[in-house]
């Protein structure tokens, strides 16, 4: 009960710290989107402005409290090796693969994946995740079998994922199944008497 306690102070509201009207109304945004446990939430913003920090505080909001919050940062992986990280794989399905590997949409089932620097991530990589977001299931890489994750996806980007759309770079169907409920979080220079807890920035 302790931890828990410490944990909902943590990556709570409580800890991003801000009294300007633009992030007021970010915080009456993160109350009204964290009751939904499994509706998408899409949050955009510059480097720096507390993406990640406010996507645990959704989570921490959320009726999947109790549950995982897991994240991956998705420009830190190749394309192969974010497919294997996001929906795990079975033993020989790769060089390199000596061992069957839960993925990160089961290592969270119950509770959220949040998916950072969204629009990293590769074309192959796009259609598994809109496969998921659709239907819910998805398969490990090496493996026919179809399995089922309860798994409520948040995303966030510092880019602009509509001119990435429009170029031909993000599928338009996979952002709009993303962005459900859209955050979007004021660049720092627009915050007068606002600062974020620096060990927290994203």
């Amino acid at each position: 009960m302790a931890l828990r306690q410490q944990l909902d102070t943590k990556f709570g509201l409580e800890n991003i710290i801000g009294r300007s009207p633009v992030m007021k109304e970010v915080f009456e945004t993160v109350k009204q989107v964290a009751p939904a446990p499994s509706t998408p939430v899409l949050i955009l913003g510059e480097s720096g402005t507390g993406k990640e920090l406010i996507a645990k505080a959704i989570h921490q909001l959320s009726p999947r409290s109790k549950r995982p919050l897991v994240t991956v940062h998705c420009a830190a992986l190749s394309a192969t090796l974010l497919e294997s990280e996001l929906f795990g794989h079975e033993k020989g399905a790769f060089t390199g693969a000596h061992e069957r590997r839960i993925g990160r949409f089961e290592e969270a089932n119950g509770g959220t994946l949040f998916l950072d620097e969204i629009g990293e991530i590769d074309p192959v990589v796009q259609v598994k995740l809109l496969r998921f977001l659709g239907e819910r299931t998805f398969e490990r890489v090496g493996s026919n079998k179809t399995l089922r994750s309860d798994v409520r996806v948040m995303a966030a980007t510092n880019r602009n994922l509509a001119e990435m759309v429009r170029a031909g770079k993000f599928r338009e169907d996979l952002f709009f199944r993303l962005r459900v409920l859209e955050l979007r979080l004021p660049a720092l220079r627009d915050r007068k008497s606002t600062r974020l807890n620096s060990s927290h920035r994203t």
